[in-house]
């Protein structure tokens, strides 16, 4: 009896590893990974769409106040000055953890 489960462990061990390969070479199908042409277009879509955005005029004011729930890339987006620029002009400020009330400046 042993013979013949070892047989058909044998068969099943090959339809598993067939299943297997035929699994991977789907995925990889389905994936854009190699393929240059759909990332390309992918490029030409995010730079179009970068291009047709506004850019937002700086304030002018000289500080803001920190509201709840803000974070430095929120108020970049409200202010107009990059998150580069605030975190150069408020070194004292951890970016992790803005208080409400808190003051930043905003220009020099």
């Amino acid at each position: 009896m042993k013979k013949k489960r070892s047989w058909i462990a044998r068969i099943l061990a090959l339809v598993a590893i067939a299943a297997a390969v035929v699994a991977v070479v789907v995925v990889a199908k389905n994936t854009d990974l190699h393929s240059n042409s759909n990332s390309k277009a992918g490029a030409q879509k995010s730079q179009t769409q970068k291009q047709k955005q506004p850019k937002k005029k700086r304030t002018k004011a000289k500080t803001y106040e920190v509201q709840s729930g803000d974070t430095l890339t929120s108020i970049a987006h409200k202010t107009g000055v990059p998150v580069a620029e605030l975190q150069a002009l408020n070194p004292e400020v951890d970016p992790q953890i803005l208080v409400a009330g808190e003051v930043l400046k905003l220009q020099k």
